[in-house]
């Protein structure tokens, strides 16, 4: 089972928004999800998991924050596949938009989770 780790910032409700979605989709018996503050608000470290073995790297891209340029940018380094998803109306970072092998702009949860299918399909 291929490992997805998800990359956001904290400044929306992500564990309602995000994760849940994750959670009660069909994708999630299909992956293995790792979402780094599901259980815990502490540093999680994903350099660690890029070195040992993730297979896809998902970031919202919604919140562009600093923090998130820094995994996206560790990710990339590993050449590990990036998928940006962000919501309509919010704008993205160019340099997620050229690193990225998918770029997503969803309407709802329902409409994420579908647009994922089919590019998670392809890589």
């Amino acid at each position: 089972m291929r490992t997805i780790y998800i990359i956001h910032s904290r400044d929306f409700d992500f564990k309602n928004e995000l994760y849940s979605t994750i959670r009660k989709s069909q994708l999630n018996k299909q992956y293995n999800f790792v979402l780094p503050h599901e259980k815990s608000d502490k540093l999680f470290d994903s350099k660690e998991l890029f070195k040992s073995g993730c297979d896809i790297v998902i970031v919202e891209s919604s919140y562009p924050k600093i923090g998130v340029g820094i995994e996206v940018g560790w990710a990339d380094a590993y050449n590990i596949p990036i998928i940006a998803i962000y919501k309509k109306g919010f704008k993205i970072s160019s340099s997620i938009k050229f690193i990225s092998e998918a770029v997503i702009e969803y309407n709802s949860s329902d409409d994420m989770v579908s647009k994922l299918r089919k590019v998670l399909e392809r890589i």
